[in-house]
């Protein structure tokens, strides 16, 4: 598969855990900053996350009024705005909820500031919302009918905008997802002294057995960062 190299770059808890109150723990402050260091250092041309952690990471949950492209006829075909940015921003967004206000991420940390933001949609997404991403230049993509294709979506991503490494930053679902279809090459994860919640959601949702073989681990303070590469 012509697609690019993803690396999935996490902060983890030490039992695993992604999600959860222990993020915002003051034993975590070092392991969060670690965490967007080695974002910004990791050679990359940008990020793909899910709806929820764009949404409460970029969006402040904003959405926008589509009522005024009611009567706007779009074609459900490939937008590429533009595929010479330097950083891309890749959303997991199948029905097409996120409200964006900018063509690209506007963030405090270089390492998330001015990517590009393209869409991945289904073909069940509405017209209008083709529409308002069209008005504000935000680049889709549609990676399946009803359901979305991770293997289809990183293709388009390599073929129409010429990225070829990306830093998978999801939640448990979308993480899953790719190691499921066998679409994760590397991990870079973050350990905090902290054990999470039971109710915490783990690094892979519903994914398949794995082999990882450790290329490099480091102690920064009382974190350990580590990073392993898939055994195919």
């Amino acid at each position: 598969m012509n697609r690019p190299y993803i690396i999935c770059h996490m902060l983890v808890s030490i039992d695993g855990k992604v999600t959860g109150s222990f993020l915002s723990k003051e034993a975590a402050s070092d392991g969060v900053e670690l965490y967007y260091e080695k974002n910004r250092t990791i050679n990359s041309k940008g990020f793909i996350c899910g709806r929820v952690t764009m949404e409460e990471s970029f969006t402040n949950k904003y959405y926008p009024d589509l009522s005024k492209y009611q009567n706007v006829e779009i074609e459900k075909t490939d937008y590429v705005v533009d595929n010479s940015f330097e950083k891309y921003a890749v959303a997991f967004d199948r029905f097409g909820r996120l409200g964006w206000q900018n063509s690209v991420i506007v963030d405090e940390d270089p390492g998330y500031n001015k990517a590009h933001i393209i869409e991945v949609l289904t073909e069940n997404v509405k017209g209008e919302y083709l529409a308002y991403l069209q008005e504000i230049k935000v680049s889709y993509i549609f990676a399946g009918k009803d359901e979305l294709s991770v293997g289809l979506a990183l293709e388009k991503l390599k073929t129409l905008f010429n990225i070829d490494k990306l830093l998978l930053e999801g939640g448990s679902i979308i993480n899953g997802a790719f190691l499921k279809e066998d679409l994760v090459d590397e991990l870079s994860l973050v350990y905090v002294p902290l054990i999470g919640e039971k109710e915490d959601k783990p690094l892979f949702y519903n994914s398949e057995m794995t082999n990882f073989e450790l290329i490099s681990s480091d102690v920064f303070k009382n974190n350990i960062y580590a990073r392993y590469k898939v055994k195919r």
